[in-house]
């Protein structure tokens, strides 16, 4: 069957046209209204003028972790206040039937939100409200948790529980931060199949309705209990199934070099797969984040002296981690928020591959915010590929110069800056940190502003609409190795699109995140509208 699609406004990835078709999920056409009715076709659709592009592709996020927290109790929507998010929390467990041995979730809070405190939560708040159930409610970030005392008992934690390596405890307050909170999630129920299958359906489903049509997917560190394998037979069982409407690239989270090496020694090494679901690099998360002061920076904090983060690995772990996934075929993704972490990563990107050189290495860094000119320099030296968040300057940008100091901060989310210098930057939104809002982060690029209008934040480092949409496909397509069958609308490309009601090229800049997605194809088949 051959679907003709023509009157569009269409954005091929490097210039305007009309029409295109779309035969057995390739696209075989793209060109003018005229050019396409002399092609052959068995149906068309009007597009009414609206604007096409291709499909976007968040290149890092976390869709099962997605899933999970959309059947969680959702705080960011109750996070203006402690006390609502509080009463928020009393009534999702009354509504809810924990009879089972199941413990309450949530997350999306974020302290810098509240308009009744200017602290994080802590267990008392949680067990005035809820004590008869482990509760474990997680910051936006995801890089720290507060629990309630119920959680701490049943997880044998005391004040005496030591804080492992890259993490810190305040038991007193019953926080939890980067490493520490595995003693928490090792404890929790694991959820079944069935759970896991449904949890990435309800992601996809939302996914789509973004206009994505591919991610970038960390989600090997959502359930530490459960193996590799449940959660890659999971994703193929949907797939052939016909159930699985998001392709996805797994960034393959491990902390361990025995486990790694038994992932791939099973054969998991980068690209294997199919175009629904392929195996991608290893990823590594090295430090915390900027909202929770666990971001690895070279220097104190400037609003908190007492601290500069911390990695979550050490030198040589993280050198033994690199040095075996280089040596082995396999590309590297590592979280890098700090300056501190950044230095710390690139070192042992560099040792990895002066021991192992690979030409077309495409080792990248998901984040890159707090940045100095050497280390910009050093990223296009080395070829490496950038990850970042541009919706992350919505928040960001209230706490940047408080966070990073005036120096610090004038060379950092410098990704305008790397691309003059011939780094790949490609664009995502890190869900569930951000809801996955393309258009979002579109305008966050384009205007380096909040939503609510705070900045501009270093005005010279905004994208032109052409290049944030472009880093929302043709660079996430490169960072995955698939420049060549995904990213544009052209002849033998997956026919991944979006349809959008309104022209991006033609709104105004703060007007970007108000167009709405109006359908969502995905291998030629609609998938949302």
């Amino acid at each position: 069957m051959k679907t003709l699609y023509y009157n569009g406004t269409v954005y091929d990835g490097s210039q305007m046209a009309e029409a295109f078709i779309v035969e057995d999920g390739r696209f075989i056409f793209c060109g003018s209204n005229d050019e396409a009715e002399k092609c052959a076709y068995d149906e068309k659709t009007d597009l009414k003028g609206q604007f096409v592009c291709a499909g976007f592709n968040d290149s890092h996020l976390h869709l099962l972790n997605l899933g999970q927290s959309l059947m969680s109790a959702r705080l960011a929507e109750h996070t203006d206040s402690l006390r609502g998010m509080m009463n928020y929390v009393r009534e999702f467990r009354n509504s809810h039937d924990y009879s089972n041995g199941q413990w309450l979730t949530g997350r999306g809070w974020n302290q810098d939100y509240f308009t009744d405190v200017t602290r994080m939560p802590s267990r008392k708040d949680i067990d005035y409200v809820v004590n008869d159930i482990p509760v474990v409610l997680t910051r936006a970030c995801g890089h720290s948790c507060v629990v309630n005392t119920r959680a701490l008992e049943v997880c044998g934690i005391t004040e005496d529980t030591v804080s492992p390596d890259g993490g810190a405890i305040d038991y007193e307050n019953g926080l939890f931060f980067d490493n520490a909170i595995d003693l928490i999630s090792r404890r929790k129920p694991s959820p079944s199949e069935t759970e896991i299958e449904n949890m990435i359906i309800e992601a996809c489903r939302l996914l789509n309705s973004y206009g994505i049509t591919s991610v970038q997917s960390d989600d090997y560190c959502v359930f530490r209990e459960i193996p590799f394998e449940v959660i890659n037979e999971a994703y193929r069982k949907l797939e052939r199934e016909g159930r699985l409407s998001i392709r996805v690239y797994e960034q393959s989270n491990f902390t361990d070099l025995k486990e790694f090496g038994r992932f791939v020694e099973a054969g998991n090494v980068t690209g294997k797969g199919t175009d629904f679901f392929k195996i991608g690099p290893l990823k590594m998360l090295g430090d915390g984040s900027l909202g929770s002061r666990t971001a690895y920076l070279s220097r104190p904090y400037n609003d908190d002296p007492s601290t500069r983060g911390f990695p979550l690995f050490s030198d040589e772990q993280m050198n033994a981690m690199l040095e075996y996934a280089n040596d082995h075929g396999m590309q590297i993704a590592v979280h890098a928020i700090g300056d501190g972490c950044l230095d710390q990563v690139m070192n042992a990107i560099d040792r990895a591959l002066k021991k192992k050189p690979v030409k077309d290495h495409r080792h990248g860094i998901v984040h890159c915010q707090l940045s100095r000119a050497d280390q910009l320099e050093r990223i296009a030296e080395m070829n490496l590929h950038v990850y970042a968040q541009s919706i992350f300057l919505d928040y960001d940008n209230h706490i940047v110069y408080d966070r990073a100091g005036e120096q610090l901060a004038s060379t950092s989310y410098n990704w305008k800056t790397l691309m003059k210098k011939g780094v790949t930057v490609s664009n995502g939104s890190d869900a569930p940190v951000e809801l996955p809002d393309v258009m979002k982060g579109i305008e966050c690029a384009v205007t380096r502003t909040s939503m609510d209008g705070t900045g501009p934040y270093l005005k010279d480092e905004a994208f032109t609409v052409r290049e944030a949409i472009d880093s929302f496909t043709k660079a996430s397509a490169f960072a995955s190795f698939e420049e060549n069958i995904k990213g544009m609308i052209r002849e033998g490309y997956l026919a991944d699109f979006v349809v959008l009601e309104g022209n991006p090229f033609m709104a105004k800049e703060n007007e970007l995140h108000d167009i709405k997605v109006s359908e969502t194809y995905v291998n030629g088949k609609k998938v949302f509208g």
